[in-house]
């Protein structure tokens, strides 16, 4: 609702200042009834932004710390999956469920965008949208019921892997569309040429993944290399300066292909595992990252989602109500059936299609890329913001209900 407040400019320190102290409160306030702290900090950018108070409003210099939010958001996510896990939800029957949560979502999301008459952009990052599921979300979740170890937990967690990965291989593909002409002839013209910069891009992943893989068999070999490096370094957190050397190299090689940086941070990330650095400088670059990302640069960004949510925008609640049932019923479905078809029993396979369907950090993260590429409008923008906040906030309940079901059973 927009109460037309006045809107007195304030001083960019100002700004941060309220947008900061604001989230953390409202983000505390939901950590503490076990819920993510994001989804507190998106209601306050709403509260203090246009929506309601209109005392914040998302400027170019927010946005810029957005972006490095984003970034660090990307690394973090990346850090808890390395290129060994993915090819575990490869193997065996896990490719049947990762298949299932992943394209039964995606496409009924696709037909939902088709069905209200949407352009091609639109229809697909709905369709994106609604197939995600965040997997630092999954991995919160599972730890607070005391299920990240069980057996259905672990295929909960190899499955987000798989759509994490498959999700922003996607949108290196389609943001490097160029959608001035959207004929059939320029969409697959423009999608081959992504897909070839994608492929020479995953080519030297790769061929980076090997090389660090079979010198890391030398003894800890890296990780030698890297204390060494230390050593020689007077400058203070030069660990960190290597990291973020890294994950940027990385980045500017997927910009410099036209992909999107997140692309290359995210798959970057990936490769910075224990085997590649040691325990303890992993976990120490985690915990400085992390207390950055969710300290600061996060926050930030979950409320500037809330100032740019306007929900005077959503003119078509059918959309809305269908974007809603379909992120819920696609999702659990695809989960169900993929367990099914690999095996499991029906109360099983109920719990990974429901254990999958928190969206939350990702799927935020590319529905705001989109609408400030302009692949979106505001609308669309709103309706996949609330379809986030929802299927995140019903999760951990639906979650909890469903492995009591499996407790009494076993």
């Amino acid at each position: 609702m927009d109460f037309n407040m006045p809107h007195f400019e304030l001083p960019f320190f100002t700004n941060l200042l309220i947008l900061l102290v604001v989230a953390k409160v409202f983000g505390e306030i939901f950590e503490r009834f076990k819920q993510p702290a994001m989804i507190g900090e998106i209601i306050a950018g709403i509260i203090v932004g246009p929506s309601l108070l209109n005392i914040v409003h998302r400027t170019e210099d927010i946005k810029v710390i957005s972006e490095l939010g984003i970034f660090l958001l990307v690394i973090i996510a990346g850090l808890e999956i390395n290129l060994d896990d993915i090819l575990k939800s490869l193997k065996g029957r896990n490719i049947i469920i990762s298949l299932m949560a992943f394209f039964v979502p995606i496409l009924s999301g696709i037909a939902v965008g088709y069905y209200f008459d949407k352009d091609i952009m639109t229809t697909v990052f709905i369709g994106l949208c609604v197939a995600i599921t965040a997997l630092p979300v999954s991995i919160r979740i599972l730890m607070d019921l005391g299920k990240i170890n069980s057996y259905i937990g672990q295929k909960i967690i190899s499955v987000a892997i798989f759509d994490d990965v498959i999700a922003l291989t996607i949108l290196g593909l389609i943001l490097n569309i160029n959608d001035s002409e959207m004929t059939l002839s320029n969409v697959v013209k423009n999608a081959s040429i992504s897909l070839l910069k994608l492929t020479i891009f995953v080519v030297i992943l790769f061929a980076a993944y090997y090389l660090i893989k079979k010198l890391s068999n030398r003894e800890n070999y890296f990780e030698r290399q890297l204390n060494k490096l230390l050593l020689l370094l007077k400058g203070k957190e030069s660990l960190y300066a290597i990291f973020f050397v890294f994950v940027l190299t990385f980045s500017t090689i997927t910009e410099s292909l036209g992909l999107h940086f997140i692309i290359g941070a995210f798959f970057a990330a990936m490769l910075i595992s224990e085997n590649l650095v040691g325990k303890k400088h992993l976990d120490s670059f985690h915990k400085t990252t992390n207390g950055l990302a969710m300290g600061f640069l996060a926050p930030i960004f979950f409320a500037g989602i809330g100032l740019e949510f306007n929900v005077t925008s959503i003119q078509n609640i059918g959309l809305l109500l269908t974007v809603i049932a379909v992120s819920y019923f696609s999702k659990i479905f695809g989960g169900y059936f993929g367990g099914r078809m690999a095996g499991l029993d029906s109360k099983n396979s109920l719990t990974l299609g429901i254990g999958l369907n928190a969206r939350g950090i990702m799927e935020l993260v590319i529905a705001n890329i989109a609408y400030k590429a302009g692949l979106i409008n505001a609308e669309v923008f709103s309706i996949l913001v609330i379809m986030g906040v929802l299927t995140t906030l019903s999760t951990p309940i639906m979650l909890k209900r469903s492995f009591k079901l499996i407790d009494k059973k076993s």
